[in-house]
């Protein structure tokens, strides 16, 4: 199976032009990123909400994180049994009853176990969602078409973040999950809509699959992903009390740099997909180059506010034109299982948030400064770009060169 390849052929876009199967991927990406991500700006009312601290209130978001990372290969294996179309449906179903049972959750305890069940479809939904992706266009625009998909989780960042977390502040958290349910209804309806029935899925060859998923270039370019998502998340997880430090920014100001950031998101995204249509190893190497280089000068540019701004969207947009380049390098690399190998790398980019966090972190309780976060981040980047080198140094990752 390649990644053209699927038991769903989607119906395709009208004489407007319109790609609808595209259209509904990208509506269940914009609920899934709204729910991962507007957690961050209601952590406060949580936290109050449930009568904890907000330490421990982050935890919700380390939750989500590991569930993405256990749920990815396991829920892949479990729904590969139904055609894409159902698998995408139960999956955004699971989406919507996570959602529901945090608005309804009496504590903390069963906000976190609920939290668990939400992070459950999203290396799913994305890895097989890039199959589907893939397989509605022509292969020279493979790359663009995941980058669609991904498109709409940074649109959330634009968006349904900060609508989340408007509605969370001024109505009440359990509204805000309440409401970001119902866009799991609103992507279901357009998934069984775009998507044709198709054929019945299949029962994986899992001991086979997973040996796939241990050759050296599936590895290097999971390894790669990684490095690229730690980098991004070194400087993310703590751009608030960053631009607060190096640029004296207030709490609006700050506002403002995660709707840049989301801008720059979106940019990068589309500037991915369509450079990775051109080369994958070319695309990864140019990206993980300049997000180096920027994030070893940002902290010359967050001097000013102009500066700060302006560099926020050039970061945002380097940081996520990663993604479809590396996505689909791996989706590749494993040509035999793309989907199990998609949702692993879907809980790699989870890996490297946690890695980028700890990294962040790590420079702050050192004492170095908040100057040092963002070049800690762009070693990190470096560190991504040595190892596409030395998988093109191996014979065997050769095919994945566009």
């Amino acid at each position: 199976m390649t990644t053209a390849t699927s038991s769903i052929q989607p119906k395709q876009g009208d004489a407007a032009g319109i790609n609808w199967p595209l259209l509904a991927l990208a509506v269940g990406a914009f609920g899934i990123g709204t729910t991962e991500f507007a957690p961050m700006g209601l952590l406060p009312v949580i936290a109050e909400g449930v009568n904890v601290s907000i330490p421990t209130a982050g935890l919700l978001v380390s939750a989500y994180a590991i569930g993405v990372m256990i749920g990815a290969p396991v829920m892949t294996l479990t729904f590969s049994r139904f055609g894409k179309r159902t698998a995408l449906m139960l999956l955004m179903s699971i989406f919507t009853i996570g959602n529901l049972l945090s608005a309804l959750s009496p504590d903390y305890w069963t906000l976190l176990a609920a939290r668990l069940v939400t992070s459950l479809n999203h290396g799913a939904f994305f890895g097989l969602g890039s199959i589907v992706a893939a397989s509605v266009v022509p292969k020279e625009k493979q790359a663009s078409a995941v980058a669609t998909m991904f498109m709409g989780l940074t649109i959330a960042n634009i968006g349904g973040v900060p609508a989340a977390t408007w509605i969370g502040q001024q109505i009440g958290w359990r509204m805000a999950f309440a409401g970001t349910a119902g866009l799991g209804l609103i992507a279901i309806a357009a998934l069984w809509l775009a998507l044709p029935r198709g054929e019945a899925g299949t029962m994986p060859d899992v001991r086979r699959e997973l040996r796939v998923l241990t050759r050296p270039a599936v590895l290097l370019a999971m390894a790669t992903t990684v490095m690229g998502a730690g980098a991004m998340f070194t400087l993310y997880t703590y751009v608030a009390p960053t631009l607060t430090e190096l640029t004296g920014a207030s709490e609006g100001f700050v506002t403002l740099a995660l709707v840049l950031i989301g801008v720059g998101f979106t940019i990068g995204n589309g500037l991915g997909g369509k450079l990775a249509d051109w080369s994958l190893n070319g695309a990864t190497r140019i990206f993980l180059g300049a997000l180096a280089l920027i994030m070893l000068a940002l902290p010359f540019v967050l001097s000013s506010h102009v500066g700060a701004a302006i560099g926020l969207v050039v970061w945002g947009a380097a940081a996520f034109a990663i993604v479809p380049p590396v996505q689909m390098r791996v989706m590749q690399a494993a040509s035999e299982a793309p989907g199990l190998a998609s949702s692993i790398n879907v809980g790699a980019f989870n890996l490297g948030n946690a890695l980028g966090a700890a990294v962040g972190g790590a420079v702050i309780s050192l004492g170095l400064g908040y100057a040092a976060v963002p070049v800690a981040g762009g070693l990190l980047a470096a560190a991504g770009l040595g190892l596409v080198w030395l998988g093109r140094a191996r014979p065997k990752l050769r095919a994945c060169e566009a």
